[in-house]
């Protein structure tokens, strides 16, 4: 077979198809990119120096993995048919309301006409080192407005849309994949703005119901304009980070899996990969969505504590209809782990669901910022050195048997 890009790599795993070689892709999106820039992390993620798309890409190359960004901030496709805002004369605006050589945060404030202004119950926090959290302001003792603030000068201009879509893969250069994001409606934490909460669901059943079947309209809405596009991206993302942590399985199928149902349907149809994102629990959503759905791949698979997936297992059961994604444990491996651990557990990894294709090595979910840079070269080395097709099962055990 003739050497693949990482993007034919990764398509031909997320299809469940057989690569040339195990692609891997470990999930260091957001963390390691900005450590690697050397500035503040305030600068990629308000001030978008560079915006997290391209440090990612960066990282991706420093480390010679296959690329796997799962969608780009500023990716919106907007519904041609809405109706256009009313200009009220309402000024909505984000500022800074503190800085210091530790964080800066900011906060939204509307103001209509003839009035004072209306600040937001939230602010954003960005620490130095760091990715930013929404939290409500009294959790930081801001809840009285702001005695001064200041405008955000100096962001970037960054394309958008279809055009931010074309510049990125061009960027990319076939060094990975790019998703964009259609999720089905699932309940969450209203402390941190995810709306319905499981209370309201028992509560309020009729009304989250109704708000359920609006969000999977407007999800589905959504994809097909994004389908119908000048640019297109590699692959559907969907699910939801931690669906089954604040959401029963018959929740999930009552809820969600309608939406996923469409969204995975018109994904087949179009020809371009689905791909599942479901951090924590996840093995019945994996059982849902081979039976259930026309779903292509599915992450990051979490072994226990953080999840409940045994990787081998789902290969077995569910490696048919599904391409499989993960499943390093990010804390006991890529955190704390030597480059020996790191070494066994792919090669584990790489054993229990390579066979055959349809397996990307990755971990289970976000690596943290401290990660050691040569664990994740280590994974990117055991996928080309025992990945190749087809698999050397042997020279696997082997090499598992002397690391002990």
């Amino acid at each position: 077979m003739k050497t693949m890009t990482s993007r034919e790599r990764m398509l031909c795993a997320m299809r469940n198809g057989q690569p040339d070689r195990v692609p891997v892709a470990p999930d260091f999106s957001n963390m390691i990119p900005c450590r690697l820039t050397g500035k503040p992390f305030w600068d990629i993620y308000l001030y978008q120096d560079p915006p997290l798309w391209r440090a990612y890409i960066n990282a991706a190359r420093h480390f010679g993995t296959d690329g796997w960004i799962y969608s780009l901030d500023g990716f919106w496709v907007a519904d041609p048919d809405a109706a256009p805002p009313v200009d009220d004369g309402t000024k909505r605006e984000t500022v800074i309301v503190f800085r210091s050589d530790e964080r800066i945060v900011t906060r939204s404030y509307t103001q209509r006409k003839g009035q004072g202004r209306e600040w937001s119950d939230h602010v954003t926090v960005y620490p130095r080192f760091d990715p930013p959290t929404n939290l409500f302001a009294h959790k930081v003792d801001m809840a009285a407005p702001p005695g001064k603030w200041w405008p955000i000068e100096g962001v970037k201009p960054q394309k958008q849309g279809f055009a931010l879509m074309k510049e990125a893969l061009a960027h990319f250069d076939n060094g990975g994949v790019i998703g964009a994001f259609a999720g089905p409606p699932q309940l969450g934490n209203p402390d941190a703005g995810w709306g319905y909460s499981i209370y309201d669901y028992y509560d309020r059943h009729d009304e989250v119901k109704q708000w359920g079947l609006d969000a999977t309209r407007s999800s589905v809405a959504y994809l097909k304009r994004v389908l119908a596009g000048p640019v297109r991206p590699d692959f559907i993302l969907t699910g939801g980070s931690g669906l089954l942590v604040f959401n029963t399985p018959a929740i999930v199928r009552e809820l969600a899996l309608p939406c996923l149902q469409e969204i995975t349907r018109l994904c087949k149809d179009a020809g371009i990969p689905s791909q599942v994102h479901c951090c924590g629990p996840e093995r019945e959503l994996v059982k849902l969505c081979a039976q259930e759905t026309d779903l292509s791949s599915i992450n990051p698979l979490e072994i226990p504590p953080m999840g409940d997936c045994d990787l081998a297992e789902i290969k077995k059961s569910f490696g048919r209809k599904l391409g499989l994604m993960g499943n390093l444990h990010t804390t006991e491996a890529m955190l704390r782990g030597s480059v020996k651990d790191v070494r066994r557990e792919s090669l584990k990894a790489i054993r229990a669901a390579g066979e055959n294709g349809g397996f990307i090595l990755s971990t289970g979910d976000q690596c943290g910022r401290d990660t050691p840079d040569a664990n994740i070269r280590e994974m990117a080395a055991v996928a080309r050195e025992f990945g190749t097709y087809p698999l050397d099962m042997g020279a696997m055990e082997r090499e598992i048997k002397k690391l002990g």
